[in-house]
């Protein structure tokens, strides 16, 4: 009986406490509001310039949810027209990239394949002028590309200077429905292999997967490659869908949990499978997020395939959207998931964070470790680590530089202008004329062109001025300065292995789009090879 009095008191006492700190929650929640509302008063009222109070509580927000998670932000009214594309990967435009050139206007950097703009005639390198009368001299290219975007078969006019020609002409261009296609590239590698690039996961991205393996199979693929590497990820379902067509209907892909009830759900795939035995490998690399992680991590826990590659992102959190009142979106971290075996591959903990506001990855102390179907050994806490490791692709430093600054796109723009058409996507090749053309033009652009030596050297140098060692040794720092420092024009030439095959990509995507220059891409790609030698 004094158990049962106790047990009943204990109850009572957690409930009571529960009851209290929600009271207490919802009274710092009031307070906090209260004091916000307050400071905004006073500002509008009293601050000495005038005060724009919609932008900066749009960007207290933002500073507020910045301390949460990187994926929790929020869209106000005025970008609420980019939050279709950001759910579905879908928009209303004209389907291309552009790019601000100062005192000319707006130029054409890549049209989609099939777009309004490629069907228009419009390519790389011509100058749009006006967009429905307005001048873009003065126009930024996010300006430009919100007048370009718009409601689906409604019109946007254009004056535009042709990039070879020079003539200036008017078009009028029909808007569509635009949507980057999911799969770049998919055909048979090396006989027998059937290749798919995945490149994101948008509305409709696991039926482009399910028609490249059927077209596939019917080539006469025996073991598909589905290429991860640097697919940051998109829509959830889309994922459960590709797994779909490899696994029996009703197998569980994940299950997610969260702090509300509707958000702790288990996922199970509902279509019948397209083939659930052919031999399967997910290449995944750090690029590899997300939607991607959900995919390669259940087919790993499965045992439906072999991951390949190098350890992929570590983004274990699924996020939604949540209307907070006068049109704008709140898109918010709603739950963690968990593959099959139920491991969360997030890899960074957001709720514990440094003094200095950094967060870290999660330790090993706290890794753990779960079976898949099989019995084999997989862990948690830190993305998919690969079943077979491959040596990851790297570049040295100042080609990473080089790929990372607008001068590729630019030459390649360039080259389009003087060259009408080019050799077909596997037959491309710059000579060695064009390979220096493309040197001189990219010494005179800036970039950080320094290599790692030299990096260090500039670092040793700077410690030691500080430490007021430099003078007493400036005969062999500047000795050893001359023998590693090489001027842009000798580094372009030292690592043209490196970055003619970047340049050519770069150069075929303007004539045959993304599915030509990853076309050009798979033929030489060493992770590739690999994969097919182990699969």
């Amino acid at each position: 009986m004094k158990r049962f009095v106790f047990s009943v008191a204990a109850v009572l006492l957690a409930c009571a406490s529960g009851s209290l700190n929600a009271q207490s929650q919802e009274f710092n929640t009031g307070k906090s509001l209260e004091i916000q509302y307050n400071i905004l008063k006073v500002l509008q009222s009293n601050y000495v310039d005038t005060v724009k109070i919609d932008k900066l509580v749009t960007r207290g927000i933002n500073a507020m949810l910045e301390s949460l998670d990187p994926y929790t932000n929020y869209i106000p009214e005025e970008e609420d027209e980019d939050l279709e594309f950001l759910t579905t990967g879908i928009y209303g435009g004209i389907g291309s990239l552009i790019k601000k050139i100062d005192s000319l206007g707006v130029q054409i950097s890549q049209p989609y394949m099939n777009s309004p703009a490629t069907k228009a005639g419009l390519g790389p390198g011509d100058i749009i002028l006006k967009i429905n009368g307005e001048d873009t001299k003065h126009m930024s290219a996010d300006v430009a590309s919100a007048k370009m975007k718009g409601e689906p078969g409604s019109t946007v006019k254009f004056e535009v200077k042709n990039g070879r020609t020079g003539e200036i002409k008017e078009y009028k261009i029909v808007r569509e429905r635009i949507k980057v296609p999911d799969v770049s590239y998919s055909g048979l590698y090396k006989g027998d292999i059937g290749y798919i690039r995945m490149d994101s996961f948008s509305v409709g991205g696991a039926n482009e997967v399910k028609n490249a393996l059927l077209n596939l199979k019917e080539q006469g693929a025996k073991r598909i490659i589905l290429d991860l590497r640097g697919n940051g990820g998109g829509v959830m379902d889309e994922a459960i869908n590709i797994v779909s067509l490899f696994v029996p209907a009703g197998t569980t892909v994940m299950s997610s949990k969260g702090k509300s009830p509707e958000s702790v759900m288990t996922y199970k795939t509902k279509e019948e499978p397209v083939d659930t035995l052919i031999p399967l490998t997910v290449m995944i690399n750090s690029g590899s997020a997300s939607a991607s992680e959900i995919l390669a991590g259940a087919v790993q826990d499965l045992d439906r395939g072999l991951i390949v590659g190098t350890r992929s992102f570590g983004k274990g959190l699924i996020q939604g959207f949540k209307n907070v009142g006068y049109n704008g979106q709140l898109k918010y971290t709603v739950a963690k998931y968990y593959t099959p075996s139920g491991r969360c591959v997030q890899a960074l903990d957001y709720s514990h964070r440094n003094e200095d506001g950094s967060v870290g990855y999660v330790p090993d102390s706290l890794i753990k470790p779960f079976k898949t179907l099989k019995g084999r050994t997989v862990y948690d806490g830190g993305g998919i680590t690969p079943d077979s490791v491959l040596t990851a692709i790297s570049y040295s430093r100042p080609v990473v530089a080089l790929a990372y600054s607008d001068i590729l796109n630019d030459y390649s723009i360039r080259y389009y202008i003087s060259h009408n058409s080019i050799a077909s996507p596997l037959d491309f090749k710059l000579t060695d004329k064009e390979y220096a053309d493309f040197v001189q033009y990219a010494a005179e652009r800036s970039f950080d062109s320094r290599s790692g030596a030299e990096v260090m050297i500039d670092q040793m140098i700077a410690a030691a001025k500080a430490d007021k060692l430099y003078e007493l040794n400036k005969a062999e720092f500047d000795a050893l300065e001359k023998k590693l420092k090489l001027s842009k024009t000798e580094m372009l030439n030292v690592k043209r292995e490196e970055i003619q095959p970047l340049l050519e990509e770069a150069i075929i995507e303007k004539y045959y789009f993304t599915r030509g220059r990853v076309r050009k891409a798979v033929q030489t790609d060493p992770q590739l090879e690999k994969t097919a030698e182990i699969m």
